[in-house]
């Protein structure tokens, strides 16, 4: 079991890289090298060879590979993202990049997602070199840059041009998973992510005929993109269940003694009251308007306008989604993919997951495991390029009125010491055993 150096590192680790500044702002502006070379270090020291490795100067990667026990068995990688996303200190309690711990908290941008993670994973390895510990498979540590947008400078840089890094590996462990849900009667759930939506933002234009405001003009393009917004924000998308989700819906049914109705999920849903948050988003596609882009003066009808939106879409329904956009858009509208990535379907009767399970269960006996697709995206698409089955994996256990989700890209993101301790116990469990 992790000693009580371990405890105390990771909530020093945690603190010491929320203080370093990773904002990552989209168009290449971030610098992760700091806290890369933070984390290198703290392998270093417990005896690892760390390789730094950049696409763009600044953007750094890390990567370490532990042996382990059993040549003959397949790797496991174990990732954590470095950047963090844009916090304005005004709107905060303390300094979102002071990582002060105070009153049991550690507080600061990265606090859940994910320098939580990064923290555990180094205090972990630093306590099996202090023990001399090494786990049956061999262990692939990979702290990325850029998660927070493309990806191209971080996961998807690695896939791509370092691909021996991860030879060997499988499967894969990263963000959120395994982290303690309430759900207002007493029952503690822990979510374990085996499959993520596909990423689909995409972006509209809409062209017209340029012309002066005070004049009619049928060809306006702000209105012709206002209008297939309009169409986009309130389109119903159909009821579609992946293997993921249709498993959480009957184990969540079963937990509260409901029939598991699955032709009727949204009456379901509502039965299971605040449990259906680990799945209302995933059970359908999803596209959201979030920007919008036209005119340069008041009485000038402008020739182009713009718009983006967040578009998600479950395993198996991609082509679903573009025909539906297709439809929506219509013919005045084109549309193309700002940024693209696959859907991912993991599957939750593997060995992997059993472990998973077991090693929430000893240190959460009161717990319940339920299966969980996320509805957003993490590096696990990109690492997929390599035949890397991901799972969502980093363990926290929270108290109740904590809501976890707010904290991600929210204001005052922290994350409680106990949570900390817990996750680093888990995984060290889980890693001993995989």
């Amino acid at each position: 079991m992790a000693d009580g150096q371990a405890l105390d590192e990771v909530v020093t680790f945690t603190s010491d890289l929320i203080r370093i500044d990773t904002t990552n702002r989209g168009g290449g502006d971030c610098r992760e090298r700091p806290a890369a070379e933070y984390a290198a270090a703290r392998l270093a020291e417990a005896g690892l060879e760390p390789a730094l490795l950049e696409r763009t100067e600044g953007r750094t990667n890390v990567a370490a590979r532990i042996e382990g026990t059993d040549p003959s068995a397949d790797a496991l990688l174990v990732h954590g993202h470095l950047d963090v996303v844009p916090a304005q200190a005004g709107e905060w309690s303390v300094h979102p990049f002071s990582g002060e711990i105070r009153d049991g908290v550690v507080w600061g941008r990265g606090a859940v997602d994910m320098k939580n993670m990064d923290a555990m994973i180094l205090a972990v390895v630093r306590s099996w070199a202090r023990e001399g510990v090494r786990p049956r498979r061999d262990v692939v540590i990979a702290f990325t840059a850029d998660e927070e947008a493309s990806a191209e400078d971080g996961s998807g840089f690695l896939a791509d041009r370092h691909a021996a890094l991860f030879e060997g590996c499988t499967e894969g462990i990263g963000e959120s998973g395994a982290f303690t849900v309430h759900d207002g009667s007493g029952r503690q759930l822990y979510p374990l992510a085996a499959g993520e939506r596909g990423t689909g933002w995409v972006k509209l234009t809409a062209h017209g005929r340029a012309a002066h405001g005070s004049r009619p003009n049928r060809e306006n393009a702000v209105t012709r993109l206002a209008a297939a917004v309009t169409r986009i924000g309130a389109h119903e998308w159909p009821l579609r269940l992946t293997p993921t989700v249709r498993a959480a819906l009957t184990e969540l049914a079963a937990l509260y003694g409901l029939d598991a109705d699955l032709d009727d999920v949204d009456g379901l849903l509502e039965k299971l009251g605040p449990a259906a948050r680990l799945v209302e988003a995933t059970v359908r596609n999803s596209a959201n308007p979030t920007m919008l882009e036209a005119g340069y003066k008041v009485n000038v009808i402008p020739g182009e306008a713009v718009a983006y939106v967040d578009g998600r879409y479950l395993p198996g329904h991609e082509d679903e989604f573009r025909a539906t956009l297709d439809q929506l858009t219509g013919p005045d509208v084109n549309w193309e993919f700002h940024h693209h990535e696959v859907a991912l379907q993991s599957p939750v009767d593997s060995p992997t997951y059993a472990r998973m399970r077991a090693a929430v269960e000893e240190f959460a006996p009161e717990g319940h495991i339920v299966p969980y697709c996320m509805p957003g995206g993490t590096d696990a698409k990109q690492f997929s390029r390599l035949g890397i089955t991901g799972y969502g994996f980093s363990p926290l256990k929270l108290p109740e009125g904590y809501d976890y989700g707010a904290m991600f890209h929210g204001v005052d993101e922290r994350v409680p010491i106990e949570a900390l301790h817990f996750g680093v116990r888990v995984l060290d469990r889980f890693l001993r055993t995989a």
